[in-house]
């Protein structure tokens, strides 16, 4: 393999994220870069705007725009306080209670929406003043609001798997969906563990137990809402619908839930709920053109097969090769956006495992997983910015108690990593 190439590649791609040109420019331009190294100029920008196209032409694509407008008409306060109340209900009186409703309530709302940044947003600014009251460190509600979020890019709807099914040549969405239920559970689970302990050693006060009445009256308030993820997943897993009919289903039902039965999204409203679902698919859209563009190039070039021969040539011990895999995603999350990181690095790494007996159902689940973890941290971590603004106290000041809920979250992907029953015990269960 020519070096040169690789070299282009990689290097300008670095300079120009280096220099603060934004992440989806930065893989346009390293793209044309490389490409102008064996083509003239016109046939060059041809060849990318070919390659673009082709692989934004995807049936499959269409769900990720139709899951961020419901997820939109979801975002809103009143759906975020039925489930918060309907949690506390049910776990508030536990030591660290407040806190598990911060990390329960940001599960449910992040599936429903389909969104960590706006789970992370609606569940911190409802839960942050309730916590401080109760003596919680603003620093604290941070940190576990913003690791909770994460959940929701596992448990579906998750548009992180639908762009590495895309990636990964097409696999089942549904399998993959049903895939994520348990590692984001295990997930949501072992945040829970450090805020008990947390609590415990803090002496936090808990929450007065709810009545049996109470429970039942709120779990009622939140039905309608949680009933979304039933039709979703319930729809796929029993073959009404594709995974892009179900996000259309949930674009009908989120919008009659959010504006005739709970109206928190007045008529004069929809316009702007439409604005910010294209303002954020063109968003996601430009980062996947570029991705497909810069993962073309990597294939024609040879990169994905050289790496594969050196990991290969290092170890063919699936537990070696995975460590290494999984330290390198790590290291790349911390400062490359989720959907480009699968995008770019799917094609290099899939074609590594597959040959080592590793499940690509199961691999997709640890890259969501492990890039879910850049999300949290510095210095380009999105989560991180959000749960600090939305807690209002500085990132330097969340970095401590994050510490710990990271290094449960590493753990979690190292169980994900190494048993493989708990990505794939559920799809085979249901004969996916």
């Amino acid at each position: 393999m020519d070096p040169l190439p690789v070299i282009a590649l990689i290097g300008s791609f670095a300079v120009m994220l280096a220099i603060g040109v934004p992440v989806a420019f930065s893989i346009i331009g390293s793209t044309a870069v490389t490409l102008l190294l064996f083509l003239p100029f016109e046939p060059a920008l041809a060849t990318m705007a070919q390659r673009t196209a082709t692989g934004m032409d995807s049936f499959v694509l269409l769900a990720i725009p139709l899951f961020i407008l419901a997820g939109q008409f979801m975002n809103t306060p009143g759906i975020a306080g039925r489930l918060i109340t309907f949690a506390k209900n049910l776990i508030g009186f536990l030591p660290g209670g407040l806190a598990f409703v911060n990390i329960v309530a940001a599960m449910l709302f992040g599936a429903i929406s389909g969104s960590a940044g706006a789970a992370a947003s609606a569940v911190g600014g409802a839960m942050t003043g309730q916590m401080t009251k109760a003596g919680y460190e603003r620093a604290f509600c941070a940190a576990t609001n913003l690791t909770a979020s994460t959940t929701g890019l596992l448990i579906p709807p998750s548009n992180a798997l639908i762009v590495y099914s895309l990636a990964a040549g097409g696999l089942s969405i549904g399998t993959l969906f049903v895939a994520g239920y348990l590692p984001g559970l295990i997930l949501g689970l072992s945040l829970m563990l450090v805020a008990y302990i947390y609590a415990k050693r803090r002496n936090y006060p808990t929450e007065p137990r709810a009545s049996l009445a109470a429970i039942l009256q709120s779990g009622l308030a939140a039905l309608p809402s949680l009933l979304l993820l039933f039709i979703i997943m319930g729809g796929i897993i029993a073959g009404w619908f594709t995974p892009t009919e179900a996000a259309g289903m949930a674009v009908l039902y989120s919008a009659l839930l959010s504006v005739l039965l709970y109206r928190d999204v007045p008529l004069r409203e929809i316009p702007e709920v439409l604005a910010k679902a294209v303002r954020t698919t063109s968003m996601v859209m430009i980062l996947i053109a570029a991705s497909v563009s810069m993962s073309w190039v990597m294939a024609y070039i040879h990169l994905p097969q050289t790496i594969s021969d050196v990991l290969l040539a290092l170890s063919d011990n699936p537990i070696i090769i995975l460590l290494i895999i999984n330290i390198v995603l790590l290291c790349v999350g911390t400062f490359m956006d989720m959907t480009p990181a699968i995008l770019i690095f799917t094609p290099i790494f899939l074609p590594v495992v597959v040959p080592l007996g590793i499940d690509p159902i199961q691999f997709g689940i640890i890259m969501v997983l492990n890039l879910s973890i850049g999300l949290c941290t510095p210095p380009v971590g999105s989560l991180l910015f959000i749960g600090s603004s939305v807690a209002g106290v500085g990132m330097t000041q969340v970095i401590r108690p994050l510490v710990p809920l990271l290094v449960v979250m590493v753990i979690s992907l190292l169980l994900v990593s190494f048993i493989p029953a708990l990505s794939l015990w559920l799809p085979s269960l249901l004969g996916m």
